[in-house]
């Protein structure tokens, strides 16, 4: 019997337009009158994901930063898994070698060194993928992450690592340069003390090496007294693959990668045609009763 659920956000809880749909609130909503834990397991910092989800009256635990983070319900830091200089200087010595273009995930906000060269990147990805980008809505949504002060631009990141009461908490790196994406990933993973997964096309995330969702996942199950047999995970992406591995019921999107596909017990429909809703309507109709490993 599933007792918690955990759920990615982007490409998974989400729809393309960064929205939850009502049939999946209703889902939701359900799951938690009969007493199913929900956890938001989320690659995005906390003030960017509750910005969202916030609207919805959801009070659940968050794991942020693909695990860097532990919120309980109420939205309380349980634990950080901050990066010491010693990873901070490997891990932007390898970007600088590639030059490849990155952020920094703090606790309290994100950093770029340039703006434009962040929605530069954002459309090149999106012509790369298919797609027709819409230049000036980018912009704008640039412009109002930058009003909510979640992303801050500085002209160097040395004054950030020097803060005593500010910590590190990912790096999110993302280039059109395929080869050059690969090399750097290829290096970050010589680093012994990293995890390193990506959340979409294009891009490469960093953080502890025990700072990942599965790991996450495990804590809190653990707090909760719930085997992980009795977990549900739903992703799309390789920022999911621990949390995945780790749950009794592990549930793939219908848009989610190849590899998360291949060690999924159930695959769903896309976040497009509520996959998430779907999955825990199953769920609660002990449909994958059958699923666990």
């Amino acid at each position: 019997m599933v007792k918690l659920i955990a759920i990615d956000m982007d490409g998974t809880l989400l729809t393309p337009e960064h929205s939850i749909t009502p049939r999946t609130i209703l889902a939701i909503n359900k799951a938690l009158e009969q007493g199913i834990q929900v956890v938001i397991a989320t690659g995005r910092a906390f003030y960017e994901a509750h910005g969202i989800v916030r609207e919805y009256d959801l009070n659940i635990p968050y794991i942020c930063l693909n695990g860097a983070q532990i919120r309980n319900e109420q939205h309380e830091i349980v634990e950080n898994y901050p990066m010491n200089n010693e990873l901070i200087t490997e891990v932007t010595d390898v970007f600088k070698s590639e030059d490849v273009f990155y952020q920094v995930y703090t606790d309290r906000a994100i950093y770029t060194t340039s703006i434009e060269r962040d929605i530069d990147i954002f459309i090149e990805l999106a012509e790369q993928s298919g797609g027709n980008p819409d230049v000036e809505k980018i912009r704008r949504l640039m412009r109002e992450r930058m009003a909510k002060t979640s992303l801050k631009e500085v002209e160097n990141y040395r004054e950030i690592y020097e803060r005593e009461d500010e910590h590190v908490l990912k790096f999110l790196a993302a280039s059109s340069n395929k080869p050059k994406l690969i090399r750097t990933k290829s290096y970050l993973n010589e680093i012994d003390q990293l995890a390193v997964s990506s959340s979409s096309y294009g891009n490469v995330e960093v953080t502890r090496k025990d700072a990942q969702k599965g790991i996450a996942l495990e804590k809190i199950a653990e707090e909760l007294n719930v085997d992980l047999k009795d977990a549900m995970a739903i992703g799309d992406n390789l920022n999911d693959i621990s949390m995945l591995k780790r749950a009794g019921t592990a549930v793939a999107m219908g848009n989610a990668t190849s590899e998360v596909k291949a060690i999924a017990d159930v695959v769903t429909g896309t976040n497009i045609e509520d996959g998430v809703a779907t999955a825990i309507e199953n769920i609660l109709n002990n449909e994958y009763e059958n699923t666990a490993k």
